[in-house]
């Protein structure tokens, strides 16, 4: 029995890593990139890196056989995640005195950095935190340092700047660096919002009370900031309005308290935004005017609002776009008149606590070049008034045995379950959604002959879901498979299997697990055809150019049948170099344009932004183009879509030979021209199946519909007739 057991368990491992690509160790960042790291690139004079810490994931850095200071990567203890939503490792080594003494970029996915911006650019910022004193962070809450930020980089070196101080802070309090100790719990009381507390129906009132804080900074001021930096030109090129105009006045509150909400929002918005948020979310109102917006004009979906960020201690939130709403209007009397009014969503997850005090920190910038800016930071400071919070009594502690304790204490493994199980919770309406189109598609392949049986309205009911999944699945899920999944198979042999892993994304691993499933039943078209979000941009975008009676080309099957090879050299091309590097074949994989086209939603370098807009062009006028030939995720999915159970697609003896109706309208060429389907290049859209049940346009329905006509029309003319051998009588008049 255990055998079997054991079995099973290592052939659902080998199954899941084929289906979902490379499982995360449960190792540290650090231990995965130290033996790809010397340390004297990261500290001056330093030749050796010593033993780990076995409480924290932080090395020793060696001299001559001494320790001079202890290295560690920030992804080990804050979220480093970039603009393009994955980690950002930087390496940093600190001292005893708790000054750092070391600082290097490891390694990113950030696509403004590697394309565009020169690498030393960037680690030469990065190295200018050698020196910064950790002692002084502490006590001013993060700001004792200047912000340096490249122009066109602003989210990538914030997100680096808050790693290096937030990290630097946890590892000196862990390891006492500097006299800094871990902060000890507060033993005092603790504090919960209070839901029954009333807020004043007018600006003023709360305004006075502290309901609403606010920063107002005057032209006067922010050139008197910017002339006290080191660098000359920012004072040089000060604003010329008036001293005293409004710069910006900035004024925020935490509408997530239901009577603040209520108050500045009016009841029904109120109840929307609890509608909005997910239990343990909250959500700051923050509303301005003057010369200066907090949002700022270069601000795209999908993106990042870089000129404003929430911090909390060690917890800082940076708000996208999926955390925003626009406040169409204000419902306290007496309002001022603002040109901007919004909404962000704080995640539960992010560690923030709305009793405690927190702060809106603003990013001033100025150009001081054609294309080089200057930047400062300024401070909205709030702290919840205390008529809106409550004190919780604090329950006497339960003597707990031993043995209930053992059994009912959280570990990591129970701590990763409850991570991935709240991610699903809080994205219930994405997978509901996803659910119902799995459902939809899987009732109209079973049902193939009654589905396409109206050809008009199976077409719309094709260009809908196509539409759906687009949008949708595409730019507002980001659920765009890709074949780095499989790439990083064979890397991850070596390493743990974890299927937290897997289930931190919902709508990556439904669609994978669907992806499996289809491939048994009717192949690679189920995704190909219907659920990849770059598929149905091209396929729509075909259809408009047919619209515009753009000319369509089709390719002599010679050399179609020729380019059919392309996508498969290509993937295997990747597979090969992903065994010896993953980095270098994910930098490869770019000639997959899903990233720029449907995650970056176009908002990359021009190079990128330039092939996909060639691969689109060229998809006008031979439809799916980049699908039939270059595409290493079809190829991955074709090479075991032979393996599928059953043929659904049904075919007449006379197809191939003598028609070829079917063969030259197949939108993706995958007909032979003897009448079979070619299972690897099929992408299962049906119009096959459409033409299969046509009574215009398929010859052999033609001639059965005429046989029955014919067969039909005797009877009726004998009865007309008579017996043959009767003489038909003519009445007369």
């Amino acid at each position: 029995m255990n055998i079997l057991q054991s079995s099973l368990k290592l052939l659902a491992i080998c199954a899941t890593m084929l289906l979902f690509g490379p499982p995360v160790a449960a190792d540290t960042v650090l231990s995965k990139l130290l033996p790809k790291l010397a340390a004297g690139e990261l500290v001056d004079g330093a030749d050796a890196f010593g033993t780990i810490h076995p409480d924290i994931p932080v090395v020793q850095v060696l001299k001559a056989g001494e320790r001079i200071g202890w290295a560690y990567i920030t992804s080990d203890f804050v979220s480093t995640t970039g603009y393009s939503g994955k980690p950002i490792h930087t390496m940093v080594a600190i001292d005893d005195a708790a000054q750092v003494i070391g600082v290097e970029l490891v390694k990113h996915s950030e696509p403004i950095v590697l394309i565009g911006i020169p690498d030393a650019k960037v680690k030469a910022l990065v190295a200018n935190y050698r020196g910064l004193d950790l002692v002084a962070e502490a006590e001013s809450g993060g700001t004792a340092h200047k912000l340096d930020i490249i122009s066109g980089a602003t989210v990538t070196i914030m997100v680096i700047d808050d790693s290096i101080v937030r990290a630097g802070l946890k590892v000196a309090r862990q390891l006492g660096l500097g006299g800094l100790v871990v902060d000890e719990p507060d033993a005092g009381p603790q504090f919960e919002i209070n839901p029954d507390a009333q807020a004043a129906p007018d600006w003023m009132t709360l305004e006075g009370d502290g309901t609403l804080r606010r920063l107002s900074l005057d032209v006067g001021q922010i050139n008197a900031a910017f002339a006290a930096m080191e660098d000359a030109r920012a004072g040089k090129r000060a604003l010329t309005e008036a001293p005293e105009t409004t710069f910006i006045e900035m004024q925020a509150a935490l509408v997530s308290h239901p009577a603040i909400g209520r108050a500045i929002l009016g009841d029904d918005v109120a109840a929307n935004v609890q509608s909005w948020l997910g239990e343990g979310d909250h959500a700051v109102a923050i509303v301005g005017r003057g010369l200066y917006s907090f949002k700022g004009s270069g601000y795209v979906r999908g993106g990042i609002f870089d000129r404003i960020v929430l911090i909390q201690d060690d917890v800082s939130v940076r708000f996208r776009d999926r955390m925003h709403k626009r406040i169409n209007a204000i419902a306290a009397e007496g309002a001022p008149v603002f040109a901007e009014a919004d909404l962000f969503k704080i995640p539960a997850d992010s560690g923030f606590n709305p009793t405690k005090p927190f702060r809106i920190q603003l990013l001033v910038q100025r150009e001081v070049g054609a294309i080089e800016k200057v930047f400062t930071t300024f401070d909205l400071g709030y702290q919840l008034p205390s008529q809106y919070i409550r004190a919780i009594a604090q329950a006497p502690a339960a003597e707990i045995p031993d043995s209930v304790a053992a059994v009912t204490s959280q570990t990591e493994l129970d701590a990763q379950q409850a991570l991935w199980k709240r991610i699903w919770l809080g994205k219930q309406v994405e997978i509901l959604v996803l659910g119902v189109m799995l459902t939809v598609l899987t009732g109209v392949f079973f049902f193939q002959t009654f589905a396409v049986r109206n050809e008009r309205a199976f077409y719309w009911f094709r260009i809908g879901f196509l539409t759906v999944t687009l949008v949708y699945l595409g730019w507002i899920s980001n659920a765009q498979l890709s074949v780095v999944n499989l790439m990083a198979l064979f890397g991850s042999l070596v390493s743990g299997f974890s299927w937290q892993a897997f289930l931190l994304d919902p709508l990556t691993f439904i669609l994978w697990f669907s992806v499996a499933a289809a491939l048994l039943f009717w192949g690679r078209g189920a995704y190909c055809g219907w659920l990849c979000p770059f598929g149905a941009l091209q396929e729509l975008l075909n259809q408009v150019a047919r619209k515009l009676r753009i000319p369509q080309w089709t390719l002599p099957w010679g050399l179609h049948e020729r380019l059919w090879p392309l996508k498969y050299m290509i993937f295997l091309g990747l597979f090969g170099v992903s065994l010896t590097s993953i980095e270098q074949a994910e930098r490869l994989a770019e000639v997959e344009p899903f990233k720029t086209a449907i995650i970056l939603n176009f908002v990359r370098a021009w190079p990128f932004v330039a092939y996909v807009a060639a691969l689109l062009i060229a998809g006008l006028f031979v439809e799916r183009f980049f699908c039939r030939y270059l595409c290493p995720l079809g190829a991955a999915l074709a090479i075991p879509a032979r393996l599928r159970m059953f043929d659904w697609l049904k075919r007449y003896k006379e197809c191939g030979s003598p028609c070829q109706t079917c063969a030259h309208q197949c939108p993706v060429q995958a007909i032979h021209p003897t009448g079979e389907i070619n299972p690897n290049e099929c992408i299962n859209c049906l119009h096959c199946q459409v033409l299969y049940q046509s009574e215009t346009t398929c010859p052999v329905v033609i001639k059965k519909m005429k046989r029955r006509a014919k067969d039909s029309a005797g009877p009726d003319l004998e009865r007309f007739v008579g017996h043959p051998n009767q003489k038909l009588k003519i009445p007369t008049t």
